[in-house]
């Protein structure tokens, strides 16, 4: 990481000095978590913004049928 302040991450100073409030930029709740201080998003809001990706498997079954008359 470069020199310039804004390319450190929120967090503890390399002079040991407290760590900053840091808010989530949705919501603006304080942030704790470290992947939620890198982020800049809680685990609420991520989850709105990244959903999980549909299960594939669940959308596709075989249907049990019964063979079309007359073919």
């Amino acid at each position: 990481m470069g020199d310039h302040p804004g390319d450190r991450l929120p967090g503890p100073e390399p002079d040991g000095t407290a760590r900053r409030e840091v808010r989530c930029r949705m919501c603006g709740r304080p942030l704790t978590g470290t992947a939620s201080r890198r982020t800049g998003l809680g685990p609420h809001c991520d989850a709105k913004l990244h959903p999980p990706a549909p299960e594939i498997r669940t959308r596709r079954r075989e249907a049990d049928q019964e063979p079309i008359p007359g073919i």
